[in-house]
């Protein structure tokens, strides 16, 4: 395991943190690929039903390694190859979060700029401290945000996206709220016990359960209306046929607390 990521488990949650606090985790290739292959092997575990995505010292993720990006400037090339690569790779990454069977809830605190910003938005969920701060500041040094904006343009709406995109300013936790890019801010001393009782919650549900609806949830966004129905009546049928669907109801039914088999 690397030490850019360290990973943590307590039950079925799993924790993942960003760990170059010098560089405020910018995500160098390494950090990158450090990151796919936890996620890829979470994604087989079924035992996992909650990841949580943290970051150590004083921000969240301050997007791309930019010393590393401008080093690569050197080569014959100019750089265009290993830009290429990181990009490709970065892309590969954001949607590793989406389509993980588990949620991902992003723990956020300080700065969450560029593709920092992006990670935020790939999450399922975010919770954020008070003081934290979003941006996609690419447009201030010549380089739009044109990665990262695909995950915002899926989270906000599309002026409020664009407003980010074409000034680069810095947005607080709580308007970050208010556009839908996080769940809610709090209290920096509340930050573990919020997100502890939301992965504890998530986690007490069907591991099978939530891979379905995770999935169905980010296919349907994709379709027409009468399409999506469709869709998701197929996802539910499926859904009922399901060893934990029934267990569940029979447990609701009956006044119990169900027992999950994950199948």
């Amino acid at each position: 395991m690397s030490d850019l990521l360290l990973t943590t488990r307590q039950d079925a949650i799993t924790t993942l943190t960003l760990n170059r606090p010098a560089q405020r985790n910018a995500l160098s290739r390494d950090l990158m690929a450090a990151l796919q292959r936890e996620l890829d092997a979470i994604a087989t575990d079924k035992s996992i039903k909650v990841v949580i995505l943290a970051a150590n010292g004083p921000g969240f993720c301050a997007g791309h390694d930019l010393r590393e990006m401008t080093a690569a400037r050197s080569h014959d090339d100019r750089g265009r190859d290993f830009f290429a690569a990181t990009m490709r790779e970065c892309s590969a990454l954001m949607q590793t979060i989406v389509t993980l069977p588990q949620p991902v809830i992003a723990r956020v605190h300080g700065i969450a700029t560029a593709a920092g910003c992006q990670l935020v938005a790939s999450c399922d969920l975010a919770i954020a401290t008070e003081a934290a701060r979003f941006a996609t500041p690419g447009v201030n040094i010549g380089l739009f945000c044109s990665t990262p904006m695909v995950a915002l343009s899926r989270n906000v709406a599309r002026k409020h996206a664009m407003e980010m995109l074409l000034t680069g300013d810095m947005v607080s936790a709580s308007r970050a709220v208010e556009l839908g890019l996080i769940n809610r801010a709090v209290a920096p001393d509340l930050l573990d016990s919020e997100i502890a009782s939301l992965a504890a919650l998530i986690a007490s549900k069907s591991g099978h359960t939530l891979k379905i609806g995770k999935r169905a949830f980010y296919q349907q966004l994709e379709m027409p209306l009468s399409e999506a129905y469709d869709f998701a009546s197929r996802v539910m049928v499926e859904n009922m046929l399901a060893h934990d669907a029934e267990e569940g109801i029979n447990a609701f039914l009956e006044k119990r607390a169900p027992e999950w088999q994950d199948r």
